[in-house]
């Protein structure tokens, strides 16, 4: 039972990532009237957000949408199976659990000192986009934020020569699904605020086993260390990712750098001018 002053807590907290999500939904049209919106449950903090933010806002909304829960079982040893069926069930909401052997492919496939996160990643991304589309669902719902956003922009740069990082919004490759990522605009602190204060059953992402140094984890000790010395970076470079300039960049390809030329007649007028 919530005490009164956690009740508050909790309902700020939710009042803030309420606030965020509409407004990140509304500025990418992410969900439309009569959608079936697919929420991906990974059992961690993030994906208990979303589910329980889009759950709420689909109460108040002007508009009306489905929400059908989404989780993949991959057959790592010591998963809790149990726990988001519980779970799912104890708010009432329309469910899936998907029963497919990843574990045993990833760990066989990937060599010895690399990690399991990408390939896993390719698998099970195709796993949801398959059951997505037999049911019919027009928006897939992922649980990333802005932290991790902003993390994949740097990631991207140092280690793959890009400037990319993961759109709010995005239409998969096959140009069957759209991705959305209503938490584009929450932070990950006021997130893991709200998991604490509403006690999520939380499913820690360790079942693959110890894999230390990861490049996500690196990018990330480097940005909360830069939070933590200059408060407001992350909010900056995230809205960077918003307010891009190509003229002021180097790609060839974005922007016509090769079609440049001086305007002679705005030359001549001057020198009329004067």
């Amino acid at each position: 039972m919530i005490e009164q002053s956690g009740q508050l807590k909790l309902n700020r907290s939710r009042k803030n990532l309420r606030r965020d999500v509409g407004h990140a939904i509304a500025d990418f049209n992410m969900i439309e009237d009569g959608d079936l919106v697919m929420v991906c449950l990974s059992g961690g903090k993030d994906s208990y957000t979303l589910l329980n933010i889009l759950l709420n806002l689909q109460k108040h909304a002007p508009i009306e949408f489905n929400i059908h829960a989404v989780n993949l079982d991959q057959k790592q040893p010591g998963f809790p199976r149990e726990v988001l069926p519980n779970y799912l069930e104890s708010i009432d909401v329309d469910y899936k659990i998907i029963e497919q052997d990843t574990y045993s492919i990833v760990t066989e496939k990937t060599k010895e000192g690399k990690t399991f996160c990408s390939l896993c990643s390719r698998l099970r991304r195709g796993i949801l986009y398959n059951y997505a589309e037999s049911i019919g669902a027009d928006k897939i719902a992922l649980g990333h934020h802005r932290d991790d956003i902003v993390e994949t922009l740097f990631l991207n740069m140092f280690y793959g020569g890009k400037l990319k990082a993961m759109p709010p919004k995005l239409l998969s490759d096959d140009k069957r699904n759209v991705v959305i990522r209503p938490l584009a605009y929450c932070k990950e602190s006021e997130i893991s605020k709200f998991a604490e204060l509403i006690e999520f059953p939380i499913i820690p992402c360790n079942l693959c086993g110890s894999q230390d140094n990861l490049q996500r984890q690196a990018i990330k000790s480097m940005l909360q260390e830069w939070e933590k010395n200059n408060p407001g970076r992350i909010e900056s470079i995230f809205r960077s990712i918003a307010n891009v300039c190509l003229s002021q960049l180097a790609d060839i390809d974005q922007y016509p750098f090769k079609e440049l030329r001086k305007d002679l007649n705005l030359k001549l007028n001057v020198v009329e001018i004067v």
